[in-house]
Formats: C-alpha cells, structure tokens, sequence
C-alpha cells in the first residue's frame, strides 16, 4: 500500500464530522508544537548573552552605573569576566577588556562593528552626525576620511605647515619665560597652543596678544563641556521614545555650546563666500572644503553640513585630546625626578643648551618618544574608545552580541592589566624601549590607544608631531616644580576624552644659556 492509498483510507474511516474535528485539531496542535519546538531549537543553538550583573525591571543596570565609568567596567569585569552584558534601559551595552576580545571586534569582524551608536549629544554637536566620528560606515564616511587624511592630516599637509607649529609653539615658550618664577596652568596654555596650530590650519586664525590667556581658558571650558556631555550618561540615547523630554538637560547644554563653535563657523564661511579668502596665502582646508563642495560631478558630494561638522570634528576633537596628553606627561615627569633627569639629558645631548628643539629632532629621542607611549599607556585619551555599534547580530567570544547594542572597548583597563603589564600601575618609559613592537597602528591589542581597524583615530600624525614637539620643548627650555607646599596629584576624570581631575599649575624657571632663544 502507498502512503497515497494510507492517507485516502484514513479519511474514508472518519465515519462523521465530530472524527473530522478531532483530526483536524490533533494536526493543528501537532502544527504548533512543531513550530515551537522549531523555534526553541533555533535559540538553543545560538551562543547565549554575555554574563553581567542583574538588573532591575525597565531600568536594567542605568541605577547602578558610577560616572566614572573607566574604573566601574573595570571593576564588573573582575567579577563577570572580560565580557559581560549591561542592560541599559532600552539599549544592550556590552564591555570588553580583554585583547583577544578587543581583536575580534576591531579586527576580525571589523565591518560589522565599523558604525557607531551616536549618543544624542553627539548628533547634536556635529550637525545630525555628518562627521568622521558619527558617519555609519560607507561611502559617505569614507568620502569625509580620505577629504581630512589626505588633505589635512597627511604627513606631506603636516610636513607643509611645519612652521606654523613652530611659531606657536614658539609663542607658547615666550608666554611661559614671561611667566618665570610664577605659577602657570600648564594644560591650559598647551590647549591654546595646540588650538592656534589647529584654526590657523583650518581657516588661518590665532588667538594672539592679551587675549591668548582669556580665550584660552574660555574655549577650553567650552570643549571640555562638549566632551563631558558626550561621555555623560543620557536618559535619551537608552530610551529613544524620551528623547524629545530632554529629561538630563544635556541635549539644551549641548545646543548651547556647539551654537558659539557655529556662529563663527557661520561667519568665517560668510566671509570666504563673499571672496574674502586665505589673504593670499596658501589655501588652508576651509578653502579647500568649500571649493570641493561646488564640484557637482561627485558621486558623494560634500554639503555645507558636512564642511560645518568637519570643523567642529578638528577643533574639539584636535585641541583637547593632545593638550591633555601633554598635561599627563608633565605631571608623570615632574612626579618622579630621575625621569625628568634622564629626558632633559637626551635632549642636551641630542639638541645641546645653546640650540631649541626642532620637529626634526623628535625622532632622535627615543626616551622621549617613550615617555609619549607611556602616557599613552595609563592615560590613553579615549579610555572606551568611541563606542561601536554592530550592524548585525554576531558571535564574540562564543556569546550573542545583538545588533544595535552599545560596545564599550575599555583599553583603559587592558593597558593597566597586571597580567599584560609588569608593575603596571608604574610610570615607567623604559618598557617601551626594551620592546618596540608597541606603536600606535592598533595592530597590538595589548596596546592600542588610539583605537584599531577602519575607525581608528584619522589624526595619529597630528597628535605624534604636536605631542613630542611640545613636551621636547617644554622640558628643554624649563625646569619645572609645583608651588611650595603643593603635592601632585594624578587622579583622572572620565568623560569620552580623559582628562587630568586637578588642572597642572607649575612654575617654570629657564634652563637654556642664551636668553634670545625665549624670544
């Protein structure tokens, strides 16, 4: 008999409707628990959530969040394990700190987790996200990288422009000599160095004379707000829906700052309109941008948006990681003498007392180049990196990360790890010159502080020349000390960039033989 006749005699059996219904209820239940049992064993094949700590109904982990959040990802790390699982309000946050992990996700599942997950105070600050930070992943954002590395941070624009840093850094030292004996706010005025470096690139403007303290401290009040806002926990990025209550403020507090930054976008690209360019200078990048904005056959045209948000993208995002940098290193170098000693000998016998440091120079000292990657090291400038976003669900580690959930990279942590690190709580240079496979190219992830693979940071070569010019300078022409009765003091505030907690006040006495190289 066929399984044709099988069935067909089955049905002529049914000898009334009530047999109908039965059957047909049994094939129906037997349907469903088919689906089901499906369905289960879909999920039970997938690789579980990563562990985390518990979290209350609606609200998940957002309570128990420390603002600090650095040493808080550290700590739940110690308990759940180098990669856990946060529940925050509507939105998945995953924490990683271990290098094999860090790899996976920057390298070896690079462009599924090449986008963002842009936090509304970043949207906001940089006009919707049309930026080199916020941009998803394609050919917009690779239009924004290759017009700002290829235009504004390559080594041949930077080669090009050597004498602009000069010059402030120049004026910085003359600022700092006319100051002698009296305490200075040594991150302030290097943030107003590295700013001047950055505008004058940008559209050939510098703060200068009696302004250069004033502004120095207003602009960089304004950036460090902007950054504090962009590292600061938000009720509206975990629930979009309570995104227009603006229950934090944070969105009105960003709107506030970034509209200063605009109005003198506004004007300088108002006056550059009107055939008010460069002065006869060389073109510098808003000029550029604006000519590359008109050219009408690109398949991924520049707007004004984009012109506006790049401008922001360098003056933030330039001026206050280096300066912060610079900050760190001085306080690790004031805070332990024979360290201050061994730099300001290699540069004596390198460069000499009656000659000042040149960018040339920086490549003839690797102790000093050491001390930039130590400080790097404890203090790197974006402790969780810019946080990922995956555009797809994926395994790492052998867990689920789901799409759209938040990535937190904490290389803050793995760069402290004490099974990677001897003594790694210790400011210590000489790791960096006995092993020299550790560099900023992301491609170590024991060490990679400006981030790995297709985002990382675009400005590794403005950051390398401005941080080892300055700090060269600074310890060659001046000895440093604290005011009487002062203690350094080390602590770090989290926000998406670190910053030193207790600005660095320090009094420079001169060290050079002849006094015209202060001029």
């Amino acid at each position: 008999m066929t399984p044709t006749t099988a069935v067909l005699n089955f049905f002529k059996d049914i000898k009334d409707s009530d047999d109908l219904t039965r059957v047909c209820f049994t094939l129906s239940a037997a349907a469903v628990l088919l689906l089901i049992y499906l369905r289960l064993r879909a999920k039970w094949a997938s690789p579980p959530l990563p562990p985390g700590p518990r979290g209350l109904p609606l609200l998940g982990n957002l309570l128990s969040l420390n603002p600090e959040l650095h040493t808080y990802f550290r700590d739940l790390a110690q308990t759940h394990g180098p990669i856990l699982k946060l529940q925050l309000g509507n939105k998945v946050g995953i924490v990683i700190t271990l290098p094999s992990l860090a790899r996976e996700v920057l390298k070896d599942n690079d462009v599924v987790f090449a986008n963002r997950d842009v936090p509304v105070a970043g949207r906001i600050a940089t006009y919707g996200g049309y930026d080199i930070v916020w941009t998803p992943y394609g050919p917009e954002w690779r239009m924004l990288r290759k017009v700002c590395v290829l235009k504004m941070l390559s080594n041949t624009t930077l080669d090009s422009v050597y004498e602009l840093r000069r010059r402030e850094v120049r004026k910085t030292v003359g600022y700092f000599h006319s100051r002698v004996g009296s305490p200075v706010n040594v991150g302030e005025q290097m943030f107003l160095t590295i700013l001047n470096v950055i505008t004058n690139m940008l559209w050939g403007g510098a703060v200068e004379g009696d302004e250069r303290a004033g502004l120095g401290a207003e602009f960089r009040q304004i950036v460090s707000e902007m950054t504090d806002l962009l590292g600061k926990p938000n009720l509206s990025d975990f629930y979009p829906g309570l995104a227009r209550f603006d229950l934090q403020g944070v969105g009105k507090q960003m709107t506030k700052l970034a509209l200063r930054f605009d109005k003198m976008f506004e004007k300088l690209i108002a006056q550059r309109l009107k055939g008010s360019s460069s002065n006869g200078k060389s073109r510098d990048f808003l000029q550029y941008l604006l000519e590359l904005k008109e050219e009408v056959d690109s398949k991924t045209p520049l707007t004004m948006i984009h012109v506006k948000a790049l401008l922001m993208d360098m003056v933030v995002g330039g001026s206050d990681t280096s300066s912060n940098t610079v900050e760190f290193a001085m306080a690790e170098i004031m805070n332990q003498p024979d360290i201050l000693k061994k730099a300001q000998q290699e540069l004596e016998a390198v460069i000499g007392k009656d000659k000042i440091v040149e960018e040339s120079d920086i490549h003839k000292l690797p102790y000093l180049q050491a001390v930039m990657k130590e400080t790097l090291r404890l203090h790197p400038v974006l402790p969780l990196l810019v946080p990922h976003c995956p555009s797809e669900s994926c395994t790492v580690g052998g867990y689920t990360i789901p799409k759209g959930s938040r990535i937190f990279v904490n290389v803050w942590a793995t760069q402290r790890d004490p099974s990677i690190w001897e003594n790694p709580l210790k400011f210590d240079p000489e790791r960096f010159l006995s092993n020299s496979k550790w560099d900023f190219s992301g491609h170590d992830f024991n060490y990679f502080p400006f981030g790995s693979g297709r985002r990382i940071c675009a400005g590794i070569a403005m950051a390398e020349r401005m941080v080892m010019y300055s700090l060269g300078t600074l310890l060659h022409s001046f000895n440093w000390e604290l005011p009487l009765g002062e203690k350094m003091d080390l602590a770090e505030k989290f926000g998406i960039v670190l910053k030193k907690k207790i600005p660095l006040v320090a009094i420079p006495t001169p060290r050079l033989s002849d006094q015209s190289q202060y001029e």
